[in-house]
């Protein structure tokens, strides 16, 4: 009995259907598209409107098809035009985790040098640090797109006179991270108020928006620590690794994919 790559939705009821491959090798749920098309009539209600990719337990009957089923793919060509159709409009990607950089610190000292009392007179810590160790990935550096209120002027006009508070945020992002195409836009709100003493207070506020774009690399530390004693003197050491990780993005490989899925397809139907 065949069993062909279909597109099917979940039941009514919320779960995968009965009638999908019972055999181990088979896939469901792949490659989840919207069923419905933007900006029309929905052809689908929740919790049907998402269409996945999965191996059907036989052919769908002439005679009509079961709750769920959507369609069959009849063949690996097809498969990767389907499959591509959807990651073009998901925007697929390959997203790949690199180390690109990585410095070590040590930190040595006697075990009172590391808490030290008030009358402690001794020597202090020594700390050597490594040269930072860089190396790169292959593809592109993945960017994001964000925007954050990074300065905050309240001016108070009272009659006895103004004054200005200022709060600035700086850029929130990894200290690794680059940042770039830096850009600000300033709102203004100005409100009055006035007492039962007749007495008119202005409070203008100028928020600066900066938007921006940022590097993708995330930064971390780990610490190791050991201790030695001699002649009954335990020095402390630890080491602080700081590495710095950077998600490179390289095309998705549709041709790979759809050779994947068919081949498991061509294996149970062997």
């Amino acid at each position: 009995m065949s069993q062909p790559l279909i597109k099917y939705t979940l039941t009514r009821q919320g779960r995968q259907p009965e009638w999908l491959s019972k055999d181990s090798r088979a896939f469901k749920g792949e490659h989840a598209a919207p069923a419905n098309k933007p900006g029309k009539l929905p052809l689908y209600g929740s919790p049907q409107d998402t269409i996945f990719l999965g191996i059907g337990a036989g052919d769908p009957d002439s005679d009509g098809t079961p709750d769920g089923y959507v369609g069959k793919i009849a063949s690996k060509s097809a498969l990767q035009t389907y499959i591509t159709g959807i990651g073009t409009a998901a925007g697929y990607k390959v997203v790949t985790p690199t180390v690109t950089g990585v410095s070590t610190s040590v930190i040595t000292g006697g075990s009172e040098a590391w808490n030290p009392p008030l009358e402690y007179s001794g020597p202090g810590l020594t700390t050597t640090t490594s040269d930072k160790v860089t190396s790169t990935g292959t593809g592109t550096i993945q960017t994001f797109n964000a925007s954050q209120v990074t300065k905050v002027v309240v001016e108070t006009t009272t009659a006895s006179g103004v004054s200005t508070n200022t709060t600035d945020t700086p850029i929130n992002a990894d200290p690794a991270s680059t940042v770039s195409s830096v850009t600000t836009s300033d709102s203004v709100g100005i409100v009055t108020t006035t007492n039962p003493e007749d007495v008119e207070t202005t409070v203008k506020t100028t928020t600066t928006t900066s938007s921006f774009t940022y590097t993708d690399v995330i930064t971390s530390t780990s610490t190791s620590t050991s201790s030695t004693t001699t002649d009954d003197v335990t020095t402390r050491t630890d080491t602080v690794t700081t590495t710095e990780t950077t998600n490179y993005v390289t095309d998705y490989d549709y041709a790979a994919e759809a050779t994947r899925l068919w081949d498991i397809h061509q294996a149970i139907n062997s």
